[in-house]
């Protein structure tokens, strides 16, 4: 088995995390987003953009509770994880914390990245002190929402819609952390 496992993301990585996003959101997405949207996301340009924006997450993310890991299989990034404080309203930012984004690369899928990814996140949250984590998922997201569901996560009863040029339903996932 390859050597396996998960750290904190360097600058170096920012392009193998874009092309994961890339990758990944043309799979996973390519049934929930409108084809104009995924296509702008997703170009060359726009790639180039994730790019710049993950590299600054992982040199200089906006506070020290921001933190952009990545899945590790050989010495390849095959996966990432992002998380910062919650900025939803109705929740406390102190307690709770978001899970902006958990992706595997479609290539490495099913291989335990995504459980490493979320176990990592879980425990540097902890020591945090935070209590509880939420996410936002597409709604007709039934890949994600199962893996989460798997780890304990369930709706909260919070939804919104994107405007997309078309609605684009989101529902918000959470689950406690605290240490029993």
């Amino acid at each position: 088995m390859a050597d396996v496992g998960v750290r904190p993301a360097r600058r170096a990585d920012a392009a193998a995390v874009a092309d994961i996003q890339v990758r990944t959101w043309r799979h996973a997405y390519r049934d929930l987003l409108p084809a104009a949207v995924l296509d702008a996301v997703t170009a060359p340009d726009a790639r180039e953009t994730w790019r710049e924006r993950w590299a600054e997450a992982a040199a200089a993310p906006p506070s020290p509770r921001h933190r952009l890991l990545v899945a590790v299989a050989s010495d390849l990034v095959v996966g990432f994880a992002a998380h910062g404080p919650s900025e939803d309203g109705d929740r406390d930012p102190a307690t709770t914390a978001e899970l902006i984004a958990l992706l595997v690369d479609p290539l490495h899928a099913r291989a335990g990245h995504g459980s490493r990814l979320l176990a990592a996140t879980v425990d540097l949250l902890r020591e945090d002190g935070t209590a509880t984590l939420v996410s936002w998922a597409f709604e007709g997201d039934e890949v994600t929402r199962a893996f989460l569901g798997s780890a304990g996560w369930a709706p909260d009863g919070t939804a919104r819609t994107l405007d997309m040029g078309e609605p684009v339903r989101q529902v918000r996932l959470h689950t406690d952390i605290s240490v029993p």
